[in-house]
């Protein structure tokens, strides 16, 4: 006989070889239907576990409720009985003398999706009085039982991370409004439901009574990005009534879960300082005009945009609403050349609507951003003194000034631009002329020769919003410049000036041949020899052959290549014969 017992019992049962077992099967008695070895009837349940699942996370105890599908059969195989024949399945607690003996017994220790065939002997089953109409009297009972679900009264939420990020700005708790993907299956593996079908998250909030509550139990302590799988009792999800037609009434849920991410009404933005560059001594405020690099993604890290794509900074005013509310805020405060993260809850960004096809509705937006540079319209030049000359200083550069000078030009994220050093030579210009921008030509004001400065130039004494070859539009400049050597301009529309007063006799003196006109040689000749004795200069920073060249084309009034002693006249009688004419 077999022994009733426990289920390490039924493994050992189950240890019979082949030849066994086809010997018991051959064993059939007569009015009880099989027989035990010794030829008396069976005492217990014959089990036979011909499917067993690999995976067996839980055994059925007593006390335990079950969801099973069967098929009854009597020993000649005809059926009297089949769950597969109503359209819904009862749950059912085994081992309280709720199912006849040997349906209790033969479903203990049993896993979920496992197949059993039971031989159940009448005494265990419906004994000598049968039942009526449907099954004998004395008549041995063959199911064939395949377990769809189990669970306990005393069962809470059961939770496995599958996988964990390693970054989690924060944990899911009641309150907070919650984006997933989810797989819902019951617990034999059915599918019911699934997020990714519908193209999109499920959306909504945690512990406010819009979730099952074993779901609302589920989700809590979750990170964005982070994996679980959440197994769901009955009376944690849709209990008695089960839902429509996909979840059967009492049965287990259960979910893979993803979260992408997370956040509640009453978050502001979040900053995180990734890097900050020493000696920051300005701080963006709302007005300025910013430029940064930045990667923005969601909270799982799925990239919407990057600036670095275009190879081009996103330029822009703070704190003046042409940005989003979040980033607005974000940004002000930062340092140039800090790298800084920005999480912005989506009542700051693009709310419940999203945007476009890369940025959901209520999604939370994280921006990793770098600042190249920010500036005020109403910022003058920076000027920073590096050295000066230790002699003394008695004249410094000034308006109309020549100047000599050499300067490294660059972006305050430190990228060259441009340098004097490149060409082996100074610089030139003319301060005032509009040669240069106007904040250089205002930086290099006032500087003695040999005086090293520093000078933070923004776009407006720039190249503006438009930039120039090689400067990106809206960019501050940052110069390095030392002067070299300064020269005392010229008035305005002078090309050569007297250092005393000119000759009484000036077209004589010009007439080196005294033939009574002046030939562009003897022009040359005499303006070059007043500048080499130190009697007059010409404009600095020119060419002194076409700088004569235009004063003798000004002084030949007919153009016919000579000029005579009616044509030559000095810049400032010129000038006051035109004040004349205008009296």
């Amino acid at each position: 006989m077999i022994p009733a017992g426990p289920p390490s019992r039924t493994v050992a049962w189950l240890s019979l070889s082949l030849l066994q077992l086809l010997l018991l099967l051959q064993a059939v008695g007569r009015g009880l239907g099989r027989a035990s070895p010794a030829g008396g009837p069976l005492e217990d349940v014959i089990i036979e576990r011909y499917l067993i699942p690999k995976a067996c996370p839980r055994e059925v105890q007593r006390g335990d409720y079950v969801r099973y599908h069967y098929n009854g059969t009597f020993e000649d195989g005809k059926k009297f009985d089949s769950s597969y024949d109503r359209s819904t399945l009862v749950a059912l607690v085994v081992g309280v003398g709720r199912l006849i003996t040997g349906m209790d017994r033969g479903l203990m220790g049993m896993c979920v999706n496992e197949r059993r065939r039971l031989i159940v002997p009448p005494h265990l089953g419906y004994g000598s009085i049968g039942v009526a109409g449907l099954i004998p009297p004395d008549a041995t009972l063959y199911f064939d039982v395949v377990l769809l679900d189990v669970w306990n009264k005393e069962d809470t939420v059961q939770v496995s991370i599958l996988l964990r990020p390693p970054y989690c700005p924060r944990m899911v708790q009641d309150s907070d409004f919650v984006r997933y993907h989810y797989n819902g299956t019951l617990l034999d593996g059915t599918t019911f439901d699934t997020s990714y079908s519908r193209g999109g998250t499920y959306d909504t909030y945690v512990g406010s009574g819009w979730l099952i509550k074993g779901m609302d139990q589920g989700l809590l302590g979750m990170c964005p990005g982070e994996r679980r799988k959440i197994i769901i009792p009955p009376f944690l999800a849709y209990g008695e009534k089960g839902y429509g037609t996909v979840i059967p009434p009492q049965a287990s849920l259960v979910f893979h879960v993803l979260l992408i991410d997370v956040h509640n009404p009453k978050d502001t933005v979040q900053l995180e300082t990734l890097e900050l560059p020493l000696g920051c001594v300005r701080r963006a405020v709302a007005g300025d005009f910013m430029r940064y690099h930045y990667n923005g993604s969601l909270m799982d890290g799925s990239l919407f945009d990057s600036s670095y794509s275009r190879n081009h900074t996103y330029n822009t005013y703070v704190g003046q609403g042409y940005i989003i509310p979040g980033m607005d805020q974000g940004l002000q405060g930062a340092c140039i050349g800090e790298r800084r993260r920005i999480t912005i809850p989506p009542h700051l960004a693009y709310g419940e609507n999203g945007t476009g096809d890369k940025i959901p509705g209520s999604a939370v937006l994280i921006f990793n951003v770098h600042v190249i540079d920010f500036h005020n319209p109403a910022d003058p030049v920076e000027i920073k003194t590096l050295s000066r000359p230790a002699e003394a200083c008695n004249e410094t550069a000034k308006l109309g000034d020549f100047v000599r000078y050499h300067y490294n030009c660059s972006l305050l994220d430190g990228t060259k631009l441009f340098s004097s050093h490149d060409y082996g030579a100074p610089q030139e210009a003319t301060l005032g002329a509009n040669k240069v921008i106007q904040g250089l030509d205002t930086g290099l004001q006032g500087m003695c020769v040999g005086e090293r400065r520093q000078l933070v130039v923004p776009p407006h004494l720039a190249h503006g919003e438009s930039g120039a070859r090689g400067v990106p539009g809206s960019a501050v400049l940052l110069f390095e410049v030392e002067l070299v050597s300064r020269e005392d301009g010229l008035p305005t529309g002078y090309l050569f000036v007297w250092h005393e007063d000119p000759p009484a006799n000036l077209f004589e003196d010009m007439d080196l041949n005294k033939d009574g006109e002046v030939p562009p040689e003897e022009f040359s000749t005499f303006i070059k020899t007043q500048v080499s004795e130190g009697k007059g200069r010409l404009m600095p920073g020119q060419d002194p052959e076409k700088t004569i060249a235009d004063m003798f084309q000004n002084q030949d009034r007919n153009q016919d290549g000579k000029i005579t002693v009616e044509e030559l006249k000095l810049k400032s009688d010129e000038d006051q014969e035109r004040v004349h004419e205008e009296l």
